[in-house]
Parts: structure tokens; C-alpha cells; sequence
């Protein structure tokens, strides 16, 4: 193969991520013609037609898209390659790119990384906070290496490793002693708290409240998990969180109980060709013996509560 054309392919990705000459252009540090003769030279290269123009951007054609998934391969196994041999020289050069949502950042993988920046060689990151769906997509469009994702379906071409299984609590405000009412009584007049409508546990919280029939008398739509235990610990409003959040919740503020909404399994995902950087491999390693004891403390949390609690009915 050309090697020349190697730079060509990563500013063809580039363009396909961005729909944009002047995008990938600012993303690869070169000029816009640049763009557009790297772009022509694998067209020519390979005698067909990779892009066409829409509106003011350009889109794959169906040969384009049908070629993408290869090119993403290769240039996977290239950055693959190129780590390895620049570890045996003594001279790391991967950086590894990470997708997890802030609840997972926080509670699993912030402690990992931790742990990889005091290894010799040093690792570098690039961490990008998302919900589970995005990271997906971040993972199969070859911007990030690898996601820590929650309740995601692996798409065909991917490879996941399980780590935990993820229960969800109810969380609300600490109040007085009288006020006996279980925080599912209190969804039907106090606000909801509700997570991003692309993430799994606004999926749950939605499915819920359908199903007892609750409409909520006011909402508040939040980012992250972490803004949401911000707005209880603050005294407003009632929300469903992953238990491995609530390490993070100032217990004499925030009052917590089991949800009865379906367990979700926490999942690493990555592209078969980034398993050969040892740094990943690494990585994936660690953020698996965390998930293990992650999982093994929340069952736990979750034997003793089901001990502790009362029966309640919800209403």
C-alpha cells in the first residue's frame, strides 16, 4: 500500500465525522485545499467517489459509507501499531480516549486513572462526558478507543466486556421525622427530577412514572447525576439515580431507597483493533476489577436494604 496516503485517510475520517471541509480542515490543523487534495488522492488512488455535496457541507456517497467501517479499521490498527512500537522504544505516545458518563467518571473510572498516572510510562487521556448512547456512537465512529456505558446493546462490529450490574434508588430531600411518606408517595406533589432524555435512567424514571400512573406537578430536566443530587442536597425535588451514585450524596441532606425498576448491566466497549495497545488493555483491565468490587459492594447495599426495609406499597 501507498504509506503517503496514511494522512489522507485519517483527514478522510475526519470530513466523514464533521460533514465539513473546513471542520476536518481546523480538527487537522491544515488548510482547507489541503483537505480537498488529500480527498481527491484516495479517490484516485482507489478509482471511486467518497463524498458528494450537500448543502453547505458534503456527505458520504454509497460507496463512501459502504467504505468507512474498513477505513476506520486500518487507521485503527495503524495508531494500534504506532503505540506499540513507540512503548518498545521507550517513548509512550498513545492516548487513550475515553467516553463515560459523569456518574461513572466519578464513581469508577476517575480512580482507575489515578492509579495508571503513577505506572511508568505515564499514560496520556483524553476524556470526553456523555450519556451511555453517545459514548456508543463515539466508540463506533472511532473518536473515542473505549466507553463505560449503562444498559447499551453492543452494535455489530464492537466488542463489550461486562463489569456490573447497575441497580437504581430513589432520592429525594431529608426531611423531618413526621413526614413519613416513601419518596414514591412524594413524586405525586413534590418536582421530578429528570436526566437527559437520551440516557437509560430517564428511560427508567419515564416508564415508571407511565406505569403508576404519576404525572409529575413540576420537572426539572438535568444534565448529569451529579447536578441532580446538587438540586436535592439543596432541598428540591425527587429523582431516580444509579446506587454507585450515591457515594457522592451527603447522606444528612439525602434521604434514599430501592427503586423497583430493572437492574442495568454496566459494559466496557471498544473496537477489536484497539485491544492491541497494551495501555488500553491495561485500562480495560483495571476498570474490570473496579466493576467487580463496584458490583460486589452494591449487591451488598442491596441485601441490606431489602433486610432493613419496610414493606410499602406505592401507590
Amino acid at each position: 500500500m501507498n504509506a503517503a496516503l496514511f494522512p489522507a485517510l485519517e483527514t478522510l475520517l475526519a470530513v466523514a465525522r464533521t460533514g465539513s471541509v473546513g471542520a476536518a480542515a481546523r480538527q487537522r490543523h491544515i488548510t482547507s485545499s489541503a483537505v480537498s487534495q488529500q480527498i481527491r488522492r484516495v479517490e484516485t488512488h482507489f478509482g471511486i467517489k467518497l463524498f458528494e455535496r450537500a448543502g453547505r457541507g458534503v456527505r458520504l456517497t454509497a460507496t463512501g459509507e459502504a467504505a468507512l467501517p474498513v477505513v476506520r479499521e486500518l487507521w485503527s490498527g495503524a495508531e494500534s501499531a504506532f503505540g506499540q512500537l513507540a512503548e518498545l522504544a521507550g517513548r509512550p505516545a498513545v492516548t487513550l480516549r475515553v467516553a463515560a458518563s459523569d456518574y461513572l467518571g466519578k464513581g469508577l473510572l476517575a480512580p482507575v486513572l489515578r492509579d495508571l498516572l503513577d505506572e511508568e510510562p505515564p499514560v496520556r487521556f483524553e476524556i470526553i462526558t456523555t450519556h451511555s448512547g453517545a459514548g456508543v456512537r463515539l466508540v463506533a465512529g472511532g473518536d473515542v478507543d473505549l466507553a463505560v456505558v449503562t444498559g447499551q446493546e453492543t452494535p455489530r462490529g464492537l466488542e463489550d466486556r461486562h463489569l456490573f450490574d447497575q441497580p437504581f434508588v430513589w432520592v429525594g430531600p431529608r426531611r423531618a421525622r413526621r413526614d413519613r411518606a416513601s419518596l414514591t408517595a412524594r413524586l405525586r406533589h413534590e418536582p421530578v427530577l429528570r436526566l437527559a432524555a437520551e440516557s437509560r435512567g430517564r428511560a427508567l424514571l419515564d416508564q415508571y412514572l407511565a406505569e403508576a400512573r404519576i404525572r409529575p406537578v413540576s420537572t426539572i430536566d438535568v444534565p448529569s447525576v451529579s447536578l441532580l443530587l446538587s438540586y436535592v442536597s439543596g432541598g428540591l425535588g425527587i429523582g431516580l439515580v444509579p446506587a454507585l451514585a450515591l457515594a457522592e450524596a451527603p447522606l444528612d441532606r439525602v434521604v434514599s431507597a430501592p427503586a423497583q425498576v430493572p437492574v442495568l448491566p454496566v459494559t466496557l466497549v471498544w473496537r477489536p483493533a484497539a485491544r492491541r495497545q497494551p495501555a488500553l488493555a491495561r485500562l480495560a483491565a483495571l476498570l474490570a476489577t473496579a466493576g467487580a468490587r463496584a458490583g460486589a459492594r452494591l449487591g451488598r447495599a442491596r441485601r441490606s436494604a431489602r433486610r432493613a426495609a419496610p414493606v410499602v406499597t406505592s401507590p
